[in-house]
């Protein structure tokens, strides 16, 4: 498949628009799609890498195809976050109460 210059430039958007600022979600409106359970990378991975950024994971769980995981950020903001299992990219992200 032949990219074009367009192409990559709004691949390259997607990904970091993403990771920019915080997409929040309804909680039950997140949906990954589905991966071959050999595709999946392990949660323990997931939790050592958030973990090494600052963050306090409490919890790592399966919702929708996607890993949950609650705890802090490197901010210190409690959160509840939700990641692609095959590449650990954030698809979004509970609003917290303040």
């Amino acid at each position: 498949m032949k990219k074009t210059w367009l192409d990559v430039a709004a691949i390259a958007f997607a990904l970091f628009s993403g990771t920019a600022s915080a997409q929040f979600v309804d909680h039950d409106a997140v949906k990954c799609e589905t991966v071959a359970k050999e595709e999946m990378k392990p949660q323990m991975e997931l939790q050592r890498k958030l973990t090494s950024e600052g963050w306090k994971v409490r919890q790592v769980k399966n919702f929708n195809g996607c890993y949950e995981v609650y705890g802090f950020d490197e901010k210190g903001q409690r959160v509840e976050a939700f990641f692609h299992p095959k590449t650990f990219e954030k698809v979004g992200q509970v609003k917290q109460p303040s």
